[in-house]
C-alpha cells in the first residue's frame, strides 16, 4: 500500500434526526472527508441529496467536502457546486456529451476534478480524460441506491485502472459495498481510498471511532 487508506462517510446513509451529532461524531471518529450524493431521477432512477444537505454539511465541517454528481449535464451547476465550497467534484463522464469541458470548468471553478467509472462502463472510453483528472471513483455497484450487492467483475477493472494510474497520476477510490472484506482485500493492491456508506460504517449501532480504528488496524 502506498501511504494510509483514506475514509470518506457517504452522507447519504447519516441519521438526519440528529445531523450534527453525525457530523462530530464522524471527525471526532477520523473521517477523512464527507461524501455527497446528488441524484436527479433522471441520470439515476433515485433522487438524492440536495444542494441544502449540502450547505448544511460544508457549514458545519472544516474537513473535505466532496460531490458525486449523478445527474444529467453536469456542466450546468458546476459553479454552484463551486460556491457552496464543494473540495472534489465527481461526474460521471456519459453524463455529458464533452466530459472534457466540464473537467475543465471545474478545474477553472477552483475544485479538483474527479471521474466516476460505473459497472458497465468500459474504461478504454476514458483513458484521455484521465490526464486530466486527479481521482478515478470506481462503483462496485450499479450508482443511485445504498445497500446494494457488490458486482464481482469490478475486480478486473479496479486492477487495470490500478496498472494505469502511475502513467496517468491519478488515484483510485472505491464507493458501493465497501465491505470489511473488500477494503482489505483492495486497500493492498492499490485502491487509496473507500466511500463509507451501510456495508461498513453506518447502520452498525457501533461508535464510528470503533469501526474506524479496526478498519485501519487490519490494513496495517
Amino acid at each position: 500500500m502506498d501511504g494510509e487508506i483514506a475514509f470518506s462517510a457517504s452522507m447519504m446513509c447519516a441519521d438526519y434526526g440528529h445531523l450534527e451529532n453525525e457530523i462530530r461524531a464522524l471527525e471526532e471518529a477520523g473521517i477523512d472527508s464527507f461524501h455527497i450524493d446528488i441524484m436527479d431521477g433522471q441520470f439515476v432512477r433515485n433522487f438524492g441529496m440536495g444542494i441544502h444537505d449540502l450547505q448544511y454539511i460544508r457549514s458545519a465541517t472544516k474537513k473535505k467536502v466532496e460531490v458525486h454528481l449523478m445527474i444529467n449535464h453536469p456542466a450546468r451547476y458546476v459553479e454552484m457546486f463551486a460556491k457552496a465550497g464543494v473540495d472534489m467534484l465527481y461526474i460521471h463522464p456519459e453524463s455529458q456529451y464533452h466530459a472534457s469541458i466540464t473537467i475543465e470548468e471545474i478545474i477553472s471553478a477552483g475544485m479538483t476534478p474527479a471521474l466516476v467509472i460505473s459497472p458497465g462502463l468500459m474504461t478504454e472510453g476514458i483513458l484521455e480524460l484521465l490526464y486530466v483528472v486527479k481521482r478515478v471513483l470506481v462503483m462496485g455497484v450499479n450508482p443511485g441506491n445504498a445497500g446494494q450487492t457488490y458486482l464481482p467483475f469490478i475486480e478486473e477493472k479496479i486492477r487495470n485502472l490500478i496498472k494505469l494510474r502511475d502513467k496517468y497520476k491519478f488515484e483510485v477510490y472505491w464507493d458501493g459495498h465497501g465491505s470489511p472484506a473488500n477494503i482489505h482485500k483492495f486497500a493492498p493492491l492499490g485502491v487509496s481510498g473507500f466511500v463509507l456508506g451501510t456495508a461498513a460504517l453506518f447502520g452498525k449501532n457501533r461508535p464510528y471511532g470503533e469501526i474506524l480504528a479496526e478498519l485501519k488496524a487490519g490494513l496495517k
